[in-house]
């Protein structure tokens, strides 16, 4: 996503835990993204960097909240505990960002909220209930703020990726069931690679989606549409 807004004559402000990785990620991408170590369920600290990208930048256009936790379990194994340090990071963060971007956006009279959801938050399988109890919460959000967002010309819509190739899924893709599953289940058949869900994320943050709010857009090979 990163890449694919560069692409399009953005300036990036990648932010990520790991410090190194996040350096050689910004190096690959470019002169116009910005290494922005930070850890989103930290609230003060995200403030911190937010206050540090207007001072440098002067504004703000578009904000991705692409941060997510998982613990897959059955219920008997997710005490109130679980739920809610999934909650912090997979809701809570994205909410105490959502809110403060939201403020300079109404100050400047437009902007983009992009939030990263899952086709986990429409549809569920069983062993997973705290991850998509997290994810249902943060498309109602992407609704509710755009409902109250909407008049001060702020944007806030949301992507729910399918399968996709990650680095943390890769255990997943050498599994050949799960191919075989997907071959089966999706429309398109196979894994989405990391590069095609970068068109979703330029697409709602430019102009071309400006009657577009308080929607979630599945990036998922029609996992969802498939019978």
């Amino acid at each position: 996503m990163a890449g694919g807004l560069i692409e399009h004559g953005a300036r990036v402000w990648l932010a990520g835990r790991d410090a190194e990785a996040l350096a050689r990620t910004a190096a690959e991408l470019g002169p116009a993204t910005v290494a922005c170590p930070l850890d989103v369920s930290d609230l003060p600290a995200a403030s911190a960097a937010l206050q540090r990208l207007l001072r440098a930048e002067g504004r703000l256009d578009v904000l991705v909240n692409n941060v997510g936790q998982r613990h897959r379990a059955p219920l008997s194994g997710l005490p109130a505990e679980a739920l809610r340090e999934l909650m912090e990071v997979n809701l809570v963060a994205g909410w105490h960002l959502c809110r403060e971007a939201a403020g300079v956006m109404a100050r400047q009279g437009a902007g983009s909220i992009i939030n990263v959801t899952s086709i986990a938050g429409p549809i569920a399988r069983a062993g997973d209930a705290a991850y998509t109890t997290t994810k249902g919460a943060l498309a109602a959000m992407t609704r509710a703020l755009a409902a109250e967002l909407g008049p001060q010309g702020v944007r806030v819509n949301a992507i729910a990726p399918g399968f996709f190739a990650t680095e943390t899924n890769q255990e997943m893709v050498a599994d050949a069931g799960i191919q075989d599953w997907l071959t089966r289940r999706s429309s398109l058949g196979r894994w989405g690679q990391p590069r095609e869900v970068a068109g979703a994320a330029v697409f709602l943050a430019s102009d071309a989606s400006s009657y577009i709010t308080g929607h979630t857009l599945a990036v998922d090979g029609g996992y969802l549409a498939h019978f």
